[in-house]
């Protein structure tokens, strides 16, 4: 365990820079299913100063709704891998560039395809994914305007919080109405989310929700009523990502790597992680820069070093 964490706290690696692009090495360079962006001004020379530090992964593979096909699924490990590296990302946000739907889940008529030998490889790279976002760095937000049904529920699982339109929003994990199970983590995560007798009902009926109903089991962070452009969830993902923002990205970075391997043992192990990341924390620059603006009385101006 120690080791594991210690590779999650490894902050001072080499970033690599972040393209505003399209990761389309699997598909045609015009029509990316998944697309990145870090979000800039009117005039898209200089990023609003506000917004700084938040960049979008836009899911856009209309003619299936999003669904997790393996050109979807590599491009979307492809843009992962890219913004890891990139500590000016501090908070990543998912969203779909298709109205009416965040991602229908698995494509089961490429699914349909396939040998069971090649299903279950498939269904490997999904659970892999899953936990490619869940491990992302900086903290994530998925935005679900729309239907967030099996696979596309496991992706917004995997977020560290997610934000749902009160009514356009449908979401669940629904395998058990087609002869499957959940396979990439929802069977794992549901549960830790909302508690196990609560995610076995909802597996076992494969029962979908609302946004509303959604917040009220605390399966999202916050519901919204929908506006005409349909897209209600994202500005509210945007309002929450400028709340994280002006705080200090390495502390924001180590809370979240102390919640989520302190979630999995018992909780003398989990103080030893904290200890181990407010260990981490000590010899930052933001950390004496928050001090000297507490004693200035200014707010304080994180560089996330």
């Amino acid at each position: 365990m120690q080791r594991a964490l210690t590779s999650a706290l490894r902050l001072t690696r080499p970033w690599r820079p972040l393209q505003a692009c399209g990761c389309a090495s699997h598909g045609t360079a015009s029509d990316p299913e998944i697309q990145v962006r870090s979000l800039a001004g009117p005039d898209q020379d200089q990023e609003i100063e506000s917004q700084k530090g938040i960049t979008e992964i836009l899911m856009n593979r209309p003619r299936a709704l999003n669904a997790l096909g393996n050109v979807f699924v590599s491009e979307l490990l492809e843009a992962l891998a890219q913004l890891q590296e990139d500590r000016r990302v501090r908070v990543l946000i998912f969203r779909s560039g298709v109205k009416g739907v965040f991602c229908a889940g698995a494509d089961l008529k490429e699914r349909e395809q396939m040998s069971e030998a090649e299903v279950g490889v498939f269904v490997q790279r999904l659970r892999g994914l899953m936990n490619k976002i869940a491990a992302f760095p900086a903290p994530t937000i998925a935005a679900m305007d729309g239907f967030a049904l099996g696979g596309g529920l496991e992706l917004a699982l995997a977020c560290d919080l997610r934000v749902a339109a009160a009514s356009s929003a449908v979401m669940g994990l629904i395998e058990t109405t087609r002869g499957l199970l959940p396979g990439a983590g929802g069977t794992q995560r549901l549960p830790r989310c909302l508690g196990v007798a609560l995610a076995k009902e909802l597996i076992f009926t494969g029962r979908r929700l609302s946004g509303t109903q959604a917040q009220a089991l605390g399966l999202v962070n916050h519901s919204v009523a929908q506006n005409e452009e349909g897209n209600a969830a994202y500005h509210r993902a945007r309002e929450l990502a400028q709340e994280i923002l002006p705080q200090a990205p390495i502390a924001v970075r180590l809370g979240k790597v102390a919640i989520d391997r302190g979630m999995e043992v018992d909780i003398a192990s989990g103080m030893a992680i904290e200890g181990m990341c407010y260990a981490q924390n000590i010899p930052t620059r933001d950390r004496l820069e928050g001090m000297a603006a507490f004693r200035e009385k200014r707010p304080p101006r994180f560089v996330g070093e």
